[in-house]
């Protein structure tokens, strides 16, 4: 079989305009991106090169007179030697989730709907390319330790530990594509409902009631993705140890007992028996991080429990421990994944019909945060089916002296709303900014780059500024400085907006001359909340 260093590309389309086009565009990046690319215009014909060579990934179009895509791609993977070949397929539409289902119980990994953009193809072959490079120099290393233990019959038992050691890598690369897969899969489904919600409210025949609900699901969706970046982000700052906790004096009992009123808002416990017993302990750690170990175990309970199923919660103490126990009646958790169910990347099994979805990340979140606050974790479960329990040790603290209930927004009581200059690149998240600004009765100004948002600051003279870091022109930190050394803008309140949440991010933003620093996605609340308790500090030093 013929053979080269690069990995190869296989294009089909019947179209020979469409053909042209996207092998054209491959090969602009071939050289940069080290593979081959060679053509096909029908399914017959890509047959016949998969029996002649091997390709890092197939670009497939789907609507072909006679051997059409989804038939192509189950010939191509009936084969052993190419069953694990990946398949993108390119098509106009997906007529409904059936559709999309069918395509990858034919073989797709992705997909590209047309017109295809360039950036997205080249993405999305890069990944593809770089993983066929991995496992090729996964597969020469092999039969060089092969090769070593036939050589060296001394050495076998060194030789052996290396194989195992190099299977057990390859095992943790697979864990890994396999999540970055379930990445894609649980990005593309909120992308995909936000989309069409989004086509929805602009069609000319939906009534009121359409256009509510389809709101209802950009919110939610949105909402969705919010949670799926910030589990990834605050996985990789507690792996990092670049999360630094704000502690304070917390009864675990209002805090558990908080999360289980959002749920209950939610709808999410509808359907289950939730029992309840949660006796007031304190702990000494940080409320927020608290929360999210909290609603991580409730959420992991609701998911693998089927609807009637008992979720138990309890808070007790025990010697100089606060425990926090989630006890479910549902799905369990099976021996051999016991010892691993706090690893990153672990879940149980993975299909794309599995109703509970999730990244499997959540149960190693939950371990870290609970190592930062000086304490232990551990599952149990009596197998499949069995239900399992999650118990989170945490050292007890003295109850708090000062108990007061929470003061009202700032916000909500300012009257004369001060003025806001917004100064923000992404022209949707600035529209939409300006707009829940504006219906809560602030006046907006807005501007899409620095040096702009600088010259408004100069000439209006508002009260606040919202600044996006990343700008063209000149970035937040330089507006910043440059807004504190006029002494006509010295004393305006600005307010770094940021997607970065680290210890150094928050001081280079105050270094800068930043009163606050928010993180994207800003809710509403939030930025409501800043803004009522800027309105009510003293003036800033000039």
């Amino acid at each position: 079989m013929p053979t080269t260093d690069k990995p190869k590309i296989l294009v089909v389309n019947d179209d020979a305009a469409s053909l042209l086009a996207l092998s054209s565009l491959l090969d602009q990046w071939a050289e940069e991106t080290g593979y081959t690319v060679l053509a096909a215009r029908s399914g017959q014909e890509a047959l016949r090169q998969v029996l002649l060579h091997d390709f890092a990934v197939i670009i497939l179009d789907v609507n072909m007179p006679g051997m059409d895509g989804f038939e192509t791609a189950e010939a191509i993977h009936q084969r052993a030697r190419s069953a694990d070949i990946p398949i993108i397929f390119v098509t106009a539409f997906l007529a409904d989730e059936i559709d999309r289902l069918k395509a990858y119980q034919r073989g797709a990994a992705d997909f590209l709907f047309t017109p295809v953009i360039p950036q997205i193809l080249h993405a999305k072959v890069s990944v593809f390319v770089a993983l066929a490079n991995k496992n090729e120099q996964l597969r020469r290393q092999t039969e060089k330790l092969s090769q070593r233990t036939l050589e060296l019959t001394g050495t076998n038992e060194r030789l052996m530990r290396e194989i195992e050691d190099r299977q057990a890598a390859e095992r943790k690369s697979h864990a890994k594509d396999e999540f970055l897969a379930m990445l894609g899969h649980e990005l593309r489904n909120p992308l995909s409902a936000i989309s069409s919600a989004a086509a929805l409210i602009d069609m000319p025949g939906a009534h009121a009631e359409m256009a509510s609900r389809a709101r209802q699901i950009i919110q939610r969706q949105t909402q969705h993705l919010s949670r799926i970046v910030d589990d990834l982000l605050d996985l990789s700052r507690a792996m990092s140890g670049k999360i630094l906790l704000a502690r304070k004096s917390v009864d675990m009992a209002g805090l558990v007992g908080a999360c289980l009123d959002t749920f209950r808002a939610t709808g999410r416990t509808g359907g289950y028996r939730i029992n309840v017993d949660l006796a007031p302990n304190w702990v000494d750690g940080d409320p927020t991080r608290l929360e999210q170990i909290a609603t991580n175990l409730i959420d992991n309970a609701l998911k693998y429990t089927p609807a009637g199923g008992t979720i138990d919660i309890t808070i007790g103490a025990e010697n100089d421990d606060v425990l926090l126990t989630v006890r479910d009646t549902g799905v369990g958790i099976s021996s051999d994944l016991l010892p691993h169910v706090f690893d990153v990347f672990v879940q149980g099994s993975i299909s794309l019909d599995r109703a509970q979805g999730g990244l499997g990340i959540g149960l190693s979140l939950v371990r870290r945060l609970v190592e930062l606050h000086d304490g232990s974790v551990s599952a149990t479960s009596s197998g499949a089916g069995e239900g399992s329990a999650f118990t989170i040790r945490l050292p007890r603290a003295e109850a708090s002296q000062d108990q007061a209930t929470p003061h009202a927004r700032p916000a909500d009581a300012v009257a004369g709303k001060p003025a806001v200059l917004l100064i923000e690149d992404n022209e949707d998240g600035r529209e939409m900014m300006a707009t829940m600004l504006d219906v809560y009765g602030y006046p907006v100004l807005q501007s899409a780059d620095g040096l702009d948002g600088v010259a408004l600051a100069t000439a209006h003279l508002p009260n606040v500024a919202l600044v996006d870091i990343g700008l063209p022109g000149i970035d937040g930190y330089e507006v910043a400085r440059r807004l504190r050394a006029n002494p006509a803008t010295s004393a305006m309140r600005l307010i770094a907006l940021t997607g970065y949440g680290l210890a150094e991010d928050q001081r280079r933003v105050l270094e800068a001359g930043f009163d606050m620093h928010l993180v994207k996605p800003v809710d509403i609340a939030q930025l409501l909340e800043a803004l009522g308790e800027l309105a009510h500090l003293p003036a800033a030093a000039g």
